[in-house]
């Protein structure tokens, strides 16, 4: 039978925040703290050794940043990365969504937040939900942060494997709208969403619904203007 317990790894290079979030999440009667890492060498390390199913990432690391030791992470194990950040650095929002990280957190948020976050990740789904990730995501695509031949449009072939339902599903993940408001949106249950947005993610060979944003952004699909308020 599989541990229902979450087991965290903390990734940042100041060990007072290192400390603080073990004390957070330690308490909490399904999270598991099973190791820190003060710089983006030793996160990679310890993911491959300890097995963690969330790993809190910090941007700036010496040694290996953030982003870097994401993208290996990522590649390398089935853990899910939640990228801390602040908003001066949001100029790495793109990078760390195209790495593969599962959502944002920033560093003054309030302890619930951040237990909470670290369930949603944890249970396969993408931390979407506080506007500042959409914001986010808008202001770096809208400045040009997107690969060449973003904003193509229909003229794009990746999405050319969905059917229409597909499509306006995946339209809907990336203004930012819940699975609840999708279904109220296109006019099916819940279940049917789901099973779009599964569908969905598997032909486009996504981890989860944060890389689909960034796909519906590339692809043209959706611009910085179509985000869900």
């Amino acid at each position: 039978m599989p541990d229902p317990t979450i087991r965290v790894l903390i990734a940042d290079d100041q060990a007072l925040v290192r400390g603080g979030f073990a004390m957070i999440l330690d308490v909490q009667p399904d999270i598991a703290v099973v190791g820190e890492a003060e710089d983006g060498v030793k996160a990679v390390a310890a993911a491959r050794e300890l097995h963690p199913d969330v790993v809190l990432m910090d941007v700036r690391m010496p040694h290996m940043d953030g982003i870097e030791a994401a993208t290996t992470i990522c590649r390398e194990t089935d853990a899910r990365v939640l990228v801390l950040t602040t908003f001066d650095l949001d100029e790495y929002v793109y990078d760390a969504l195209r790495a593969g990280a599962s959502g944002f957190l920033l560093k003054d948020m309030r302890r619930d937040e951040l237990v909470e976050a670290v369930r949603v990740v944890a249970s396969g789904e993408a931390l979407l939900a506080p506007s500042v990730t959409r914001r986010l995501i808008a202001d770096v695509v809208g400045r040009g942060g997107g690969p060449p031949g973003a904003g193509q449009g229909a003229a794009d072939g990746r999405l050319d494997a969905l059917t229409a339902r597909e499509t306006d599903t995946l339209r809907q993940v990336a203004r930012g709208l819940s699975n609840a408001e999708i279904a109220a949106e296109l006019f099916v249950t819940e279940h049917t969403v789901k099973t779009h947005v599964s569908s969905m993610l598997s032909k486009l060979g996504l981890r989860d619904r944060v890389q689909a944003v960034v796909l519906a952004y590339e692809t043209g699909l959706v611009t910085p203007g179509d985000s869900h308020s």
